[in-house]
């Protein structure tokens, strides 16, 4: 089975492709896609949703797992994100993907064990699941693969 994951973000949305089957589980690519800071909204979603269609029709995968949005205080940062993240949604089911979404929390607790582990336990969890000399950067390429991981995880 092959997942794409994703970090939703505006400026930075991660994402990362997996291969997995029984238990082996090899990274295929991760990265970012980066979008300049002062350039309009809509078109920060429109090279969000080409590029993600790229990566897509580059590395087929199965399904999609996106990480649900989590946000206690700032709310504008959770409105540009939750922008990014319905435009990364539309393109997987535009690329008739299953799209799967799981909490910071599930993603944390399934990869750890413990629902509030911090960025470098995950990032660790990261690397040792894909069997990989170092911890994948950046940060949000990491954070995406742990989400394709976790779907592969709960799914098994």
């Amino acid at each position: 089975m092959r997942l794409i994951g994703i970090d939703p973000g505006t400026g930075i949305l991660g994402f990362g492709v997996i291969e997995a089957s029984g238990t082996k589980i090899k990274l295929i690519t991760a990265g970012v896609i980066r979008t300049p800071a002062h350039t309009p909204l809509d078109e920060r979603l429109e090279e969000i949703f080409d590029g993600l269609t790229e990566i897509i029709n580059e590395t087929n995968p199965d399904v999609m797992s996106i990480e649900k949005l989590f946000f206690a205080r700032n709310v504008t940062t959770a409105m540009s994100v939750s922008h990014a993240r319905g435009v990364a949604m539309l393109t997987g089911r535009k690329a008739k993907l299953p799209i799967f979404e799981y909490t910071p929390m599930q993603i944390k607790q399934t990869l750890t064990g413990y629902g509030k582990a911090d960025k470098k336990q995950m990032q660790e969890m990261v690397r040792l699941q894909l069997g990989l000399k170092e911890v994948p950067k950046p940060d949000d390429a990491a954070d995406a693969l742990a989400t394709a991981i976790t779907h592969y995880m709960m799914k098994q």
